[in-house]
């Protein structure tokens, strides 16, 4: 938002920055002073005390249950060995029936199996499908540490997207660790894309994902771009996990405040590293915050407050627009990881509302 849109009037920009800087300049400048005598010596981290945390009367109400609900059982458990990454693998889409039953059946979703480049997928087609929207597609890739929600359940950001944005969705269901580590997630979504590119127009496709679906919808275009294929019109990583390596302001600071993926040090960094297997968690189709973000579509991504990935979000965010890239960055009150994907809450369709109307501006 604007500095005019909020009634700020630039006459008295002068005035008031003038009468701050008068105001503050002493504590500023012994502020200053401390720094300066501090430089020398190392830095060090910060304790920060116990405390409670209110769920904030600023979210729906139906945002606030999750907002407040305890941390997960088992955030902290990590699979000793293939068999039980299977298992736990098995046990993320338990239970998710009835609710993308009703996520079909209340947002009026059509969902088909088929098979793309090799590739298992699933396509969400909204009924009514705009006359607007029928020569357009989205490609979604699902989240889940690269080793969690196969099959349907995948698809439930797929579905929802095809809902609230009455767009036609190709969710890739493809090979996860451990059994399939890097690269065979990316090379299955590339394989989707130079399939979809032999029958479609890349200006009326975009890309989106959330979590290590947000870090694979940027290493697909990053890969797209090296092999020399055309790029989607648009992307939209929610939440991308773009630094496998765990680095970022929130990945601490936002530690056992995200009531979804808790800490780093839970399931999710173990994720990270059978995912890359013998690979570099630098090399950028892994982690792409350290690839080239020059040429890259534009871009809306999402986030929240209390997301361990917030970091990830906006120094994506920043990357982009240092690469002189369109990109909107959207963060919502209290929420911790992904949590703008819980079904029929206001700000999950507000979400999907923004993601699909800078989709639709960019879309041939």
């Amino acid at each position: 938002m604007s500095e005019n849109s909020r009634g700020f009037d630039p006459s008295r920009r002068g005035l008031m920055f003038g009468s701050a800087a008068l105001l503050f300049a002493p504590m500023l400048l012994t502020q200053a002073g401390a720094a300066f005598a501090r430089a020398a010596a190392p830095i060090g981290a910060r304790e920060i005390p116990a405390h409670r945390l209110p769920v904030p009367d600023t979210v729906s109400e139906a945002m606030r249950a999750v907002v407040g609900a305890p941390l997960p059982a088992g955030w902290d458990k990590v699979p000793a060995n293939a068999a039980e990454w299977r298992a736990l693998a098995k046990a993320s889409g338990e239970g998710a029936g009835p609710v993308l039953a009703m996520i079909r059946d209340k947002l009026g979703v059509k969902l088909e199996t088929a098979t793309i480049g090799g590739v298992p997928v699933f396509v969400s087609t909204p009924d009514p499908l705009p006359a607007a929207n029928r020569d357009r597609l989205l490609v979604h890739f699902h989240g889940g540490g690269y080793a969690l929600f196969p099959g349907e359940v995948g698809a439930g950001e797929g579905m929802m997207m095809a809902g609230y944005g009455r767009f036609r969705v190709v969710s890739v269901d493809y090979r996860m660790a451990p059994d399939f580590p890097f690269p065979a997630a990316l090379d299955d979504a590339i394989a989707v894309w130079k399939a979809l590119l032999a029958e479609h127009d890349p200006r009326r496709m975009a890309m989106f994902g959330t979590s290590a679906g947000g870090g694979l919808t940027l290493a697909t275009v990053m890969r797209a771009r090296a092999e020399g294929l055309p790029l989607p019109a648009a992307i939209a990583p929610g939440s991308p996990w773009v630094d496998l390596a765990g680095a970022g302001d929130t990945i601490h600071a936002n530690q056992f405040t995200d009531n979804s993926l808790v800490s780093f040090d839970g399931w999710v960094g173990a994720a990270a590293r059978i995912y890359a297997g013998k690979e570099s968690l630098a090399n950028p189709l892994i982690s792409p915050i350290h690839g080239d973000f020059t040429g890259l579509p534009p871009a809306i991504l999402t986030s929240g407050t209390r997301d361990l990935l917030l970091s990830d979000t906006v120094r994506t965010h920043r990357r982009l627009r240092q690469a002189g890239i369109d990109a909107s960055l959207q963060v919502f009150e209290a929420q911790s990881h992904a949590q703008f994907l819980t079904p029929f809450t206001p700000e999950t369709e507000e979400a999907f509302g923004e993601i699909a109307a800078f989709l639709g501006r960019h879309l041939a």
